[in-house]
């Protein structure tokens, strides 16, 4: 084989390498929580016990704390372009099952994403307290302030320094 050949195969075999090496990284499909199966929500009728229910849908993924009982079966499903970037939400399902005072079916609702905000399953985002001071300046804070007895008082042992800071 000539040596133009051969530099042309390789040139070939790496892009397809890389090729086949970035196909995962491209695009997948989220799903989140419990989706409800339409033909078990259809034998959910008005009058049935929550065991009942509990047997059909299974457990909600949530249930109300004030007022009337009612259990939400939450599902949601989002997009993804590129591996390990942000995801774009397409669909987003609440089954809401709403129960009487005895706890017997009242009725059953379907609320999708025009009813409603979306609901955040996963938040990418962790609270602090410390969000108003930089961490190098509540790891040294301490530094500043001689307490040996913790009085309080905050007695300085830098010249200059002043309390809280």
């Amino acid at each position: 084989m000539s040596r133009r050949l051969v530099s042309s195969l390789a040139r070939v075999s790496v892009l397809a390498v890389l090729g086949l090496g970035l196909s995962g990284c491209i695009g997948e499909d989220i799903r989140h929580g419990y989706v409800v199966d339409q033909a078990a929500l259809a034998t959910v009728r008005p009058g049935m016990s929550a065991e009942q229910v509990l047997q059909i849908l299974g457990s909600p993924s949530t249930v109300s704390t004030v007022g009337n009982k009612s259990w939400y079966y939450i599902s949601q499903t989002s997009h993804r372009t590129v591996l390990f970037m942000g995801e774009s939400v397409e669909d987003q399902k609440v089954t809401a099952v709403y129960f009487n005072g005895g706890m017997k079916v009242e009725r059953t609702a379907l609320y999708g994403l025009q009813d409603g905000r979306i609901f955040d399953f996963i938040e990418r985002k962790t609270a602090s307290s410390g969000a108003d001071r930089a961490f190098l300046g509540q790891l040294f804070r301490g530094l500043t302030r001689y307490e040996p007895f913790g009085s309080g008082s905050g007695t300085s042992i830098v010249p200059g320094a002043t309390r809280g800071q």
